[in-house]
């Protein structure tokens, strides 16, 4: 037994996917490995993005549930015991959609098999069978012009959209105030959500010379400090340092010194930090910070308000907008190729790494009726 791995997963799932740590990993390790602490576990689940921790999570549980189902050993896993888990879910209805998982979704449960094998030392199952299944998949997806083939990306929140989603936000109000200053300093930082939440008031300075805001900007997900600045729009409403200081300013008046967290929770009557609660406990930041999902919401009840995105519980057809935290990202991606800006610098200051495939591929997109670089321009078509 001492050489035998428990079918539950216990230690490298806890440590990487966020669940109690230390549970089974006695079990979890070979006898012939050094057991790790509590601790290290612990240590080793605070170097997963939380994110990135829920969505392997549930991927973890899911095929957990499914090997134990059919009598299969999660970890570890065989090659056959994945190529199998992929064709299940290449075929399986989910319970919510009633249609099987996305070529993205399984691609994402794969990663997570793997870093749940690398975690508990553990080598991982190959996956050249189930990535063929799942090559298949997406092919026959494509080519049948399932949308279930293509990745929804957000929509790009460029300036013309923020201009529209400020025109639509009441300003005067403290909420509006903060909405309109999280809209364009997400957007001028090129700042993913999590980012943007992260912020302090400590982090913006004024410049000497009045030329905006100098931003000490922390990246979680390439575990970076960015300085950037960011100077004055050409627009007042789109303005990020003339938002900021209306911001700034109508907490104040609020009777509220900005210090500590720059994005607060705020209710619709203007209460800052008003308390939450779930099964009779308070929940959320005591500080008020707002949460990555707060930023997010934020962008998409501003497109909502401007008429760019249906109704809550409205059925959506495949290809509508989609308005979310990413979209100030994407929106800034594709606004520095309309003004031809050089790729390597502004990638690099939204915090790409060179060469990404991801900046380019929005590059791509905004360039498409680019005169330029588009050949059918110009050849006598």
């Amino acid at each position: 037994m001492g050489h035998e791995v428990d079918k539950r997963g216990g230690a490298s799932a806890a440590a990487v996917f966020g669940a109690a740590a230390g549970r089974g990993a006695a079990a979890a390790v070979p006898a012939a490995r050094q057991q790790l602490s509590e601790a290290a576990l612990a240590a080793m689940a605070r170097g997963v993005p939380a994110a990135t921790a829920r969505g392997y999570r549930g991927d973890w549980t899911r095929f957990e549930q499914w090997a134990l189902a059919a009598g299969l050993r999660p970890l570890p896993a065989t090659a056959e015991t994945l190529t199998e888990y992929v064709t299940w879910c290449t075929l399986a209805p989910r319970p919510r959609t009633g249609r099987p998982y996305k070529p993205a979704s399984i691609d994402r449960a794969l990663a997570a098999i793997a870093v749940a094998h690398q975690a508990a030392g553990l080598p991982q199952p190959h996956p050249t069978g189930a990535r063929l299944v799942l090559r298949g998949y997406e092919a026959a997806l494509k080519s049948g012009k399932d949308p279930r083939g293509k990745t929804r990306k957000a929509s790009a929140a460029t300036p013309r959209v923020l201009r529209q989603m400020i025109a639509a936000t009441d300003t005067t109000t403290l909420i509006g105030a903060r909405d309109a200053a999280a809209l364009t300093t997400g957007f001028a930082l090129a700042a993913r959500s999590s980012e943007a939440a992260l912020l302090d008031w400590e982090d913006a300075t004024e410049t000497d010379d009045d030329q905006g805001l100098l931003y000490d900007l922390y990246r979680p997900k390439v575990t970076t400090d960015q300085p950037l600045g960011v100077p004055y729009g050409s627009y007042a409403s789109t303005c990020p340092v003339r938002a900021l200081r209306t911001y700034r300013q109508a907490l104040l008046d609020y009777g509220h010194e900005p210090a500590g967290p720059m994005f607060l929770r705020i209710d619709r009557h203007g209460r800052i930090n008003p308390p939450m609660y779930r099964a009779g406990r308070r929940i959320g930041d005591p500080t008020g910070r707002l949460t990555a999902e707060g930023i997010a919401d934020i962008v998409t009840r501003a497109a909502r308000r401007a008429g760019l995105v249906a109704r809550p519980g409205d059925v959506l057809p495949d290809g509508a907008p989609r308005w979310t935290g990413h979209s100030l990202r994407r929106g800034y991606a594709e606004a520095t190729r309309h003004a031809k800006k050089d790729p390597l610098e502004a990638s690099r200051h939204g915090g790409w790494a060179d060469g990404s495939r991801a900046f380019a591929g929005y590059h791509d997109r905004a360039a498409a009726f680019d005169e330029e670089l588009n050949p059918l321009y110009g050849i006598g078509l």
